[in-house]
């Protein structure tokens, strides 16, 4: 038993290392990519509409992402989504408008298969007792991607504009780290189901009646289980936990690093130190609700669901009065009700977002387990 437990723990450790990886190069492309698509003689709105492809794709993605996983498994499936986002990330050392569309199609499909595995891996190898631990380890970890992605931004941008060379430094940078983070999801070890999970998914086992029809037979098994389970109370009442986490992680990763980064006043490196410290809000907050969840829920996710809540009024509070209503569309030299964004508010903010985040999404992760 205590050789399984370690097996399962190596498996959360080296999972969270390889998001880390995978995610040090995605989420801080995300939120620098708008200085460098502004350079290039783009669709107008490119960046935007990117945005938009991503999140539809990945949006009707779901619905074919757990037949995906239930044919393949979770380990193929994770590595599979690994590669569409170097594939993303390659297409942004010489962006153009069709690749970045393209792009923007295949890290859709792979962001809803990559996912899905994350959360059938880590429910895997963990039990009721593990799952506050290894959620909050996992998360931590992730997290560490915006801390270390930001930081070799802040080095780079440091005392230089974002040349041609800039750009592709950084970007054959962040194709290795993610190439290194999809070669460490091979290290993951197989782990058996546990009795339970295997009844539960038996009558979704591919039969040998060839590849397509078994694919199709669990695709449709999947299909029905998941309107089921979507039209429940429970997960109804969740639906709107996700949705406000995917609005308020679009803003933070999406439109917020634009917003600094569009201000012409402001320098290149803020963005950098921005992401640096969101990704200190997120690893703080995985240590605090995750890792040491026993001390921290003692009084239930309530308390630390409400927290978030404070916490994200008071950053989109002081975003509102210092961040310029114009400096998402396009660079602006416009004043807030603060009149120059002050980088110290810019700063607490990010802070504030990735804090408030963490406290949502470490709970949401312990739920869905309960």
């Amino acid at each position: 038993m205590a050789g399984l437990c370690d097996v399962r723990f190596w498996n959360v450790i080296v999972m969270g290392f390889s998001f880390m990886f995978v995610f040090t190069a995605f989420q801080t492309t995300s939120i620098i990519e708008v200085c460098y698509i502004a350079s290039f003689r783009l669709i107008k709105n490119s960046r935007t509409h990117s945005l938009g492809i991503v999140y539809s794709v990945f949006t009707f993605s779901n619905w074919v992402a757990p037949s995906v996983v239930g044919f393949f498994g979770p380990r193929a499936s994770m590595i599979a989504g690994g590669i569409c986002y170097l594939l993303f990330i390659l297409a942004l050392i010489e962006p153009k408008t069709w690749t970045l569309y393209l792009g923007s199609v295949i890290i859709g499909f792979g962001a809803s298969i990559i996912w899905t595995g994350q959360g059938n891996f880590l429910t895997i190898n963990s039990d009721k007792e593990t799952m506050p631990r290894n959620s909050g380890i996992f998360w931590a970890l992730l997290q560490c991607s915006l801390l270390f992605g930001n930081l070799f931004v802040y080095f780079e941008f440091k005392g230089s504009t974002i040349d041609d060379a800039t750009r592709r430094t950084v970007f054959i940078v962040f194709s290795v780290v993610c190439g290194i983070g999809i070669g460490m999801m091979f290290l993951m070890r197989r782990v058996q189901p546990s009795t339970k999970q295997v009844s539960d998914n038996s009558d979704a086992s591919p039969k040998n009646s060839g590849v397509i029809q078994a694919f199709c037979k669990l695709h449709s098994v999947f299909s029905v289980t998941s309107i089921r389970l979507f039209i429940t109370r429970d997960m109804m009442l969740l639906s709107l936990c996700f949705a406000y986490t995917g609005l308020e992680l679009t803003f933070f990763s999406g439109v917020y690093g634009t917003c600094v980064g569009m201000y012409d006043a402001a320098d290149d490196t803020l963005i950098g130190l921005t992401g640096m410290f969101i990704g200190v809000g997120e690893i703080i907050g995985g240590l605090t609700f995750g890792i040491f969840g026993k001390r921290t829920n003692r009084f239930g996710r309530d308390p630390i669901v409400l927290f978030g809540l404070f916490i994200h009024w008071v950053a989109f509070i002081l975003i509102f009065l210092n961040i310029p209503s114009d400096a998402p569309t396009g660079g602006t030299m416009k004043v807030a009700y603060l009149h120059a964004p002050n980088q110290y508010v810019v700063l607490l903010c990010g802070f504030l977002l990735g804090l408030g985040d963490s406290s949502y999404n470490t709970q949401v992760s312990t739920a869905l387990f309960s």
